[in-house]
């Protein structure tokens, strides 16, 4: 018995939430071993640097076959590869230093950016359920930043900056990813630790010359362990989060991805004996029920257009 194409579309779609679902969960226990690691010595940067040039071998070692198509994407998919660097590298830095569910809130203001991004480049139609959506989830944001509904939380700090830029570098992102449907997964997760490699090297270049790149030799065996467990998780979140947002509408890959939230809560509180305060738990469901609306707002969309 085989499947009927609207079966296989849905069956697909499902797969891409949970690859979207698996990326946020891994992306809200990352920023734990990139804590311990700058506890011990080694920056955001560096730790950066490492952790995404064990990817790049991880990537090249599972991708050697395709390694001449890699090689041959055109130029201007390097934009997507500067636009990923800077939103991990950004997020790395911004999560050491900052208070993590804040840098977390400031970073998911990005599916409002995703919605004037995908109306201009990919002309996805705004429907009232998804701006309802939209809405719901800064009001929730509002309300985790905030003690009050009227007082918008600007940002305060580096971190905050670091924060919001790297919210506004993952809509455009999923935004080009979903827009580059040339290019495969392989390609794109390359591009991905490719870019943070890339601009993590730069970046210690222009801080420290190139006397930044001596802390190689004070790495010790228990900080590699923590760098490849880091390489894992960023190869596998990195290749189903571009599964996901190639399957899916832009709009809704960024609030399916905001289940990260809720692992990073409940991380924060566990190890980093970070708490939520009431009105903060208020703001989180707001945008968990703006998840749900997004998914059953699109599920009806696709059962009345089939």
């Amino acid at each position: 018995m085989t499947l009927s194409h609207k079966q296989k579309a849905s069956q697909q779609k499902k797969w891409a939430s949970l690859a979207l679902v698996y990326g946020a969960l891994c992306w809200g226990v990352i920023w734990y071993p990139y804590r311990l690691l700058n506890e011990v010595g080694l920056s955001g940067v560096q730790s950066s640097v490492l952790s995404y040039f064990v990817a790049l071998v991880i990537g090249m070692l599972l991708f050697w076959r395709r390694s001449a198509y890699i090689s041959q994407i055109p130029f201007s998919a390097y934009g997507l590869s500067l636009v990923a660097g800077w939103t991990n590298l950004a997020y790395v830095l911004a999560v050491i230093d900052g208070e993590v569910m804040r840098v977390m809130l400031l970073f998911y203001l990005s599916p409002l950016w995703t919605l004037l991004l995908a109306r201009i480049w990919l002309h996805e139609p705004w429907h009232l359920p998804q701006l309802a959506a939209i809405g719901l989830s800064l009001l929730g944001a509002t309300l985790m930043l905030t003690d009050g509904l009227w007082i918008w939380p600007w940002p305060q700090s580096t971190s905050d900056w670091l924060a919001l830029s790297a919210g506004i570098g993952f809509s455009l992102t999923n935004v080009i990813t979903r827009y580059s449907t040339h290019l495969s997964v392989a390609a794109k997760g390359m591009l991905v630790w490719l870019g943070v490699f890339g601009l993590s090297m730069l970046v210690l270049l222009w801080l420290n010359g190139v006397n930044g790149f001596a802390f190689i030799t004070d790495v010790t065996p228990m900080m590699g362990l923590w760098l490849v467990l880091i390489a894992l998780l960023l190869v596998s979140a990195t290749l189903l989060v571009q599964y996901g947002v190639t399957k899916i509408p832009a709009i809704q890959a960024s609030v399916l991805f905001m289940t990260e939230l809720i692992v990073a809560a409940i991380a924060a509180y566990f190890l980093a004996h970070e708490t939520m305060s009431v009105t903060e738990m208020m703001g989180g469901l707001c945008i968990i029920a703006a998840g749900v609306l997004s998914v059953v707002t699109a599920e009806t969309e696709d059962s009345a257009a089939g």
